[in-house]
């Protein structure tokens, strides 16, 4: 994901092909593709696409001024510290790395109280948003489309009985 590959379009194009399966998550749809890809199908014909998208905020935690003030702490000290290398790298000072570090601290604090401030209260939890389809087709090109949904048809099916010898 996120890798241009030869021969696709640099602008948002709708995908084509015909529908050989449709999932409700994409952990299925993905397990489809890769169902046709072990027996031979030629996958570079075949397409995932997300329809009824939706962004999807889950709420973390509540948000705290002592949360607000530890995370910028915490952001701080990293920052601080790469800056502080950097200088110590170049000057011969290893002091400078606490110097980084301290003025990172200080600085992310203040930076993060400021911000929380200007929010008055209207924003307090955290959270992680996440883009999610209702459904997933899988589409595959035409010249292939009817291989693909007679295999799929297999992997719905399940295994077979097995033979008793």
């Amino acid at each position: 994901m996120g890798q241009r590959s030869p021969g696709l379009p640099n602008l948002p194009t709708p995908p084509t092909g015909w529908p050989v399966g449709s999932y409700a998550t994409y952990a299925e749809a993905q397990r489809a593709v890769d169902y046709l890809a072990d027996h031979d199908f030629p996958v570079g014909d075949v397409t995932i696409v997300g329809v009824d998208l939706m962004l999807v905020e889950r709420v973390i935690g509540r948000l705290t001024w002592g949360r607000v003030l530890a995370s910028g702490a915490l952001s701080g000290v990293w920052m601080g510290l790469f800056v502080g290398l950097l200088l110590a790298y170049f000057q011969n000072n290893y002091g400078a790395v606490i110097v980084g570090v301290v003025g990172g601290v200080l600085f992310s604090v203040l930076f993060a109280a400021l911000s929380y401030s200007f929010t008055r209260g209207r924003r307090d939890f955290t959270s992680a948003s996440q883009l999610v389809a209702g459904r997933y087709d899988v589409l595959s090109a035409p010249r292939n489309a009817e291989q693909a949904k007679d295999m799929l048809a297999k992997l719905a099916m399940g295994p077979g009985p097995e033979s008793v010898d």
